[in-house]
């Protein structure tokens, strides 16, 4: 299962769900992991136009098309079930196409507008399959389900500066690297001998209050939640807030080795999540912490 080989932390969360909203996100990011590795994988015209397939490939399977690949009829379903909005998927695609000829973001504005269809809107997809309260407000539950899509995205640019960079790319904004005196040859250099100096593992530490900062404001957002899905949406949350912790704990070091929540510390944040333990107490003590830039 794609989801559960690529998508560990997340994957762990959505056990907590029924069974049925289980399959539709299992789906959901199913579908958003292959157009990420079509984008990655391929060269330029070559992926513009896997993606372009992969498009028309759901608009038929939501059509009622027969499909041999067994994740469309699988998301099909999810739009069907839970009326998914076709065209949140379609800024997502639009934000992949992105990265075939975008390789750096001068601003955090710039970098919010790609994250909108990277992130943002897998939040505003996932609040049909969740479910909200009774009386929960929709708008500002979408608002802290976009939060949270853009703490997650940022947490995994953070964590994979190196990665990114292999691939000729850097999502941390050029204004922030220019603030801490940071070039793109200076994490090439530092990326090459395997540690981060002190001028990028300071940009690493703001840009980990920054994400903290997003996750705050998610928070509100998990009361307004179906019972059953506050579990899955905790545990989501604590587990990757907890790659943070992971980065700080390495002294902001992410050119050292990719930052990873270990097996049992990962366990007990699920379990905490099933017995009701508030990501605000994490929230905080990663902020008192010095987690915050």
């Amino acid at each position: 299962m794609i989801h559960r080989d690529r998508g560990r932390s997340y994957y762990r969360a959505t056990a907590l769900l029924p069974a049925a909203r289980r399959r539709a996100v299992h789906a959901l990011y199913a579908f958003t992991r292959i157009a990420d590795d079509i984008v990655d994988a391929g060269s330029h015209e070559g992926a513009a136009q896997r993606l372009a397939t992969w498009r028309m490939g759901l608009l038929g399977a939501v059509a009622g098309e027969p499909s041999a690949d067994p994740v469309l009829p699988a998301v099909a379903d999810a739009v069907r079930s839970y009326g998914l909005d076709l065209a949140q998927l379609d800024l997502f695609l639009h934000s992949m196409a992105m990265d075939l000829t975008i390789t750096r973001y001068r601003t955090y504005d710039d970098l919010l507008g790609y994250m909108e269809g990277s992130s943002a809107v897998i939040g505003t997809l996932m609040l049909p399959i969740l479910g909200l309260a009774r009386g929960a407000d929709p708008a500002l539950a979408q608002r802290c389900a976009r939060e949270l899509g853009y703490a997650f995205q940022l947490t995994n640019f953070i964590r994979d500066v190196a990665e990114d960079l292999a691939r000729g790319r850097v999502y941390l904004p050029q204004e922030d690297l220019a603030r801490f005196d940071v070039t793109w040859d200076t994490l090439a250099a530092d990326a090459e001998r395997g540690r981060g100096g002190p001028q990028v593992r300071e940009l690493i530490r703001f840009e980990c209050g920054r994400a903290l900062r997003h996750y705050q404001a998610a928070l509100p957002g998990i009361s307004l939640l179906q019972p059953r899905s506050r579990a899955c949406i905790r545990a989501a949350f604590l587990l990757y807030a907890a790659i943070l912790g992971e980065v700080r704990r390495a002294g902001y070091d992410v050119m050292a080795g990719r930052a990873v929540v270990p097996g049992l510390r990962r366990a007990h944040l699920v379990a905490g999540a099933l017995i009701g333990r508030t990501p605000a107490v994490e929230v905080r003590r990663w902020g008192n912490a010095g987690t915050v830039g």
